[in-house]
């Protein structure tokens, strides 16, 4: 108990470090109640051995030894000053040791994140009435729900055609698509079901309920990792951006071995989703965000259009909106709960929630079916025809990986879309949290190397929570500033298409560990989009622009510093892990399809190469990065994967 209680004692008196209020009308991360949020958000981890590990750094944290090792003498952080202890975590962050900095990023993430999704004492957070947010407004009167999911409450066996494992955009799609062709389908969530009536919520509940519990970051400390886990998957808190696969990103991925995506059948695929979505451009009217992103483009002469959506007439594009990434009140929406699972429904398919699969039965080189948990233990077993997995491209590696499988491309080949952001304050109110969710955007800079890789531009719904991510921590005074000026910032998103890519593996409990390096060629079209962003915002009128490196880079136009001082320092400060604020929200390529085993983990059907009758139909399967938002392109795969796939078996 004493232990539990120093190491409590560590952690509050690390979150004041980081948000130690501003003496009146602010209270310290400590008086809000933060250590309970960050042990809430830590302690969903799956990864046994980190909670572990974070566990042992508080314990050796306060002591002296520690403080000598970190570079502040013979000292414990508890005999520290507020701001020796700062230049203590700033020592960090700018350490020449790649670990050090890792570790203090991974601590500002949880710290501070926590201090704007902490409730407080009185269930609302003093800090977003200081900003200007108004608090969680709770579901819409009369809000129903669409399904009718079950969840085990006892050791389960159930005998089906097809196991579809998750039910996001990928097999949300591929289970209507097999239900409709008369197969018999079962869906296994592990997340929960939540539909209007349990939207609009608080920040700190959507993370909890709506968002993967991790990994939160990859191994290196390079990108924070933001995926959805909740019946629907990422359809129901993503933002809506609906782009159709790329002409020449299909022309690549057909050059890789599944011909199909440059012919009619994946055309086919397209219309059928965009239709089932109704993806139109009718409710894509600009937010004071896009309006400020599109001022700065015309400006500049730069290309900007309006942004396809999958919503329908009850989206506002305004208030309602800029909460959708925690679910949308109004059920405008159209995610797959909306769409392709209701299909699937009412053709007979059965879906369960809270079911997490931890193994593909494999015998005999077929699948059989599957084996599950839920969180209170009880076993799930499917048996099955064949298996789909649609677990998103970080979670399918990791299964078939634990169910055996040994092609080395499985985990192979990920790219994340490495996405930063450079923001812009304004003499005007734009209150970022608000309007649609992305109405505008910009592929100026969308091939940068001739080969059709570079980057695109959008923005974003920016409540503080959300915001933090792509901030650098460069002191407490500093960062409570620019927080206090979030109703006057626009952040310009910077959305990279890697060329090249990282991995999944996992470790000795099964358990997925993500591996990711930024390229110096991606690196260098990061740092393109980073230096034309803050054109962009230059020539929107901003007043004070800073982009997310550590180091603090930043200028304020015809007042202090130059746009050429701010490239020149973006690109001294480096984006080496830890040095800039990255955050992947499209995961891809971990299982890609191909021509060939020697460089693909699945066949022109999305097969898996060493057991045929496993599927894969997510982002997993993408052969290289899509370069835009990659719902569309995720659905699109999983619909003609599935079509395949039930031709085979009738």
């Amino acid at each position: 108990m004493a232990s539990h209680a120093r190491r409590r004692a560590v952690l509050e008196l690390l979150c004041d470090s980081f948000t130690p209020g501003d003496g009146g009308e602010l209270p310290t991360a400590s008086e809000l109640g933060v250590v309970d949020t960050v042990t809430e958000l830590l302690g969903r981890n799956p990864r046994e051995a980190e909670r572990k590990r974070f566990e042992l750094l508080l314990r050796v944290w306060d002591s002296r030894l520690f403080g000598l090792v970190n570079g502040a003498g013979w000292q414990k952080f508890s005999r520290l000053t507020a701001e020796q202890r700062e230049q203590w975590l700033l020592g960090m962050a700018d350490s020449r040791i790649e670990k050090k900095r890792a570790l203090f990023q991974a601590l500002k993430g949880a710290a501070v994140t926590s201090y704007y999704l902490a409730p407080g004492p009185t269930g609302t957070n003093p800090v977003w009435d200081r900003i200007g947010i108004p608090p969680a407004s709770g579901p819409v009167e009369g809000a129903k729900r669409g399904l009718s999911p079950e969840r085990p409450d006892a050791d389960t066996t159930v005998v089906c055609d097809v196991a579809v494992i998750g039910s996001g955009a990928g097999g949300g799609t591929a289970a209507a698509v097999l239900a409709q062709a008369g197969l018999d389908v079962v869906v296994l969530e592990r997340g929960d079901y939540l539909d209007d009536p349990d939207f609009g919520m608080g920040e700190k509940d959507g993370f909890l309920k709506l968002y993967a519990p991790g990994p939160a970051a990859t191994a290196e400390g390079q990108l924070g990792l933001v995926a959805g886990t909740v019946l629907g998957g990422g359809t129901v808190v993503n933002w809506t951006t609906a782009f159709r696969t790329p002409d020449d990103v299909r022309e690549e991925w057909a050059a890789l071995g599944a011909r199909q995506f440059a012919e009619r059948e994946y055309t086919d695929a397209l219309d059928a989703v965009v239709a089932r979505l109704g993806v139109n451009l009718d409710h894509s009217p600009a937010s004071r965000r896009d309006e400020i992103l599109e001022r700065g483009l015309r400006k500049l002469d730069w290309h900007v259009e309006a942004l396809p959506r999958n919503v329908g007439d009850a989206c506002d594009a305004g208030i309602e909106c800029g909460r959708c990434g925690f679910g949308c009140r109004v059920g405008a929406k159209q995610s797959v709960v909306k769409t392709w699972l209701a299909d699937a429904v009412r053709a007979g398919a059965r879906l369960y929630v809270g079911a997490d699969v931890r193994r593909i039965v494999v015998t005999n080189g077929s699948a059989t079916g599957v084996e599950a948990v839920t969180a209170e233990g009880r076993s799930v077993w499917v048996h099955s025809r064949a298996v789909v997995v649609a677990a998103g491209a970080i979670q399918t590696p990791a299964l078939l990986r634990r169910s055996g499988l040994t092609n080395r491309n499985i985990g192979g080949f990920l790219r994340l879309h490495p996405a930063t952001a450079v923001f812009g304050i304004f003499d005007e109110e734009i209150r970022p949290w608000e309007g649609g969710l992305q109405t505008r955007y910009s592929k100026q800079d969308r091939d940068l190397d001739g080969k059709g890789y570079g980057v695109m531009y959008e923005t974003g719904p920016m409540t503080p929570g959300m915001s933090v991510g792509f901030q650098a921590w460069t002191g407490a005074a500093v960062h409570r500033d620019r927080m206090l000026k979030l109703a006057n910032t626009v952040p310009v998103g910077v959305l990279t298409r890697d060329r090249d890519h990282g991995s999944v593996e996992t470790d000795r409990k099964g358990e997925a560990v993500v591996r990711y390096r930024l390229s110096a060629r991606d690196a260098a079209h990061m740092h393109t989009g980073i230096v034309n962003a803050a054109s962009i915002l230059e020539a929107a009128g901003a007043e004070r622009i800073f982009s997310g490196h550590q180091a603090g880079v930043g200028y304020e136009p015809g007042v202090n510093g130059s746009h050429e001082e701010f490239a020149e320092r973006a690109a001294a400060a480096g984006y080496a892990p830890g040095r800039c604020a990255m955050g992947a929200l499209h995961i891809m390529g971990s299982a890609r399809m191909g021509g060939s085993p020697l460089d693909s983990a699945t066949d022109p059907d999305g097969a898996t190469w060493d057991v045929p009758n496993i599927v894969v139909a997510d982002g997993s399967c993408f052969p290289t990065a899509s370069g835009v938002n990659p719902m569309i392109s995720i659905e699109s795969i999983a619909y003609m994967n599935a079509t395949r796939l039930a031709a085979r078996l009738k």
